[in-house]
């Protein structure tokens, strides 16, 4: 087939009944055209039309089979939902909500307080708020409590986090200052001890969610760095990264880091913790009022599916832990 004999846009998609059939007719000539321009045959161009037709309508985001063997992974969407909190989710939806309404009082409510009771009875903090992932817990967290001043983290603890996204660099958007402590392999409680200073206003530990330093390697504990903190009158910030409610291998969890001495957690929502795409921030109530009158606490606020999603794998992780997903599979045997 030659340039010439390709039909117009208008005899291509000549009687196909589809509001879309030019567009996808514009498609298949200009791909028909490089083809032929690389000596190749474009083939069949109703064909073509059609499939392209079909593919217009086909969902991008679709159900996969995950064979990789990491049962959360990033690319695959990470946490599957269960199906109460998918309920959940669907009820939601469907209509009108008590968002942010108070349904007793019949006033203004708050949406983060239908998360917060669930969230202190399962982590033990003063209370609790949920933001759209936990690079954005982190962020508000940063911004609320040392914009413009001093923040101490070891430089073992200096992660990549994800498609290029670097600690460094969420802190740096926060507007505090980055103060490195400690060495790669390692860090000690008194290392933040001589670093702290006047201009310093938190401490932030940062889990190592995607590698392992081995060999000769030394971490402060949580209680060491929290009596470094009170000694400074500073706030504790421990970023657990992937938040296990209950006990899964060594994974860190918010109740134990809280009782250990941590003033704020931060965690994710979709992974250990087996629900939807959040971040979730807990520990002291005055520090957590603080986050939430700050103005990126609106920005960064979740909606109200992610709302759902969430109450509904809280409630299991409760109850019925076994219930979701992500721990159910954890704990099958291999």
């Amino acid at each position: 087939m030659r340039l010439r004999d390709l039909p117009s846009v208008d005899e291509l998609a000549r009687g196909v009944n589809d509001p879309l059939a030019v567009d996808a007719a514009r498609t298949v000539l200009a791909r028909a055209r490089g083809q032929i321009n690389a000596g190749e045959d474009p083939g069949d161009l109703a064909t073509r039309l059609r499939a392209e037709l079909a593919a217009a309508r086909a969902p991008r985001l679709r159900r996969v089979l995950n064979a990789t063997g990491v049962i959360v992974h990033t690319n695959l969407g990470r946490a599957p939902l269960a199906a109460a909190a998918l309920a959940q989710v669907t009820d939601a939806a469907r209509g009108y909500s008590n968002l942010e309404y108070e349904l007793e009082a019949g006033t203004r409510g708050s949406r983060q307080a239908h998360l917060a009771g669930l969230l202190q009875r399962l982590t033990g903090a003063e209370s609790a708020l949920v933001v759209n992932n936990n690079a954005a817990a982190v962020l508000l967290a940063l911004a609320a409590l040392a914009e413009g001043r001093e923040v101490l983290v070891s430089r073992g603890e200096l992660i990549e986090i994800g498609d290029g996204f670097r600690i460094p660099d969420v802190l740096a958007r926060s507007g505090a200052h980055l103060r490195e402590v400690g060495t790669t392999n390692r860090t000690r409680a008194a290392d933040y001890e001589q670093a702290a200073g006047p201009e310093t206003a938190v401490i932030l530990r940062v889990h190592q969610s995607n590698f392992r330093v081995v060999g000769f390697t030394e971490q402060p504990r949580v209680d060491e760095l929290s009596q470094v903190a009170q000694s400074h009158k500073l706030v504790l910030v421990d970023d657990l990264g992937s938040g296990a409610l209950v006990e899964i291998g060594d994974e860190p969890t918010p109740r134990a880091s809280l009782a250990a001495g941590a003033d704020l957690v931060c965690f994710s929502g979709d992974k250990l913790l087996g629900g939807p795409q959040a971040g979730i921030i807990a520990g002291r109530s005055a520090l957590v009022e603080r986050l939430r009158r700050h103005p990126l606490q609106r920005a960064l606020r979740a909606d109200k599916l992610t709302i759902a999603a969430l109450e509904g794998t809280l409630r299991l992780a409760l109850e019925t832990p076994d219930e979701v997903p992500v721990l159910r599979m954890l704990r099958e045997p291999a």
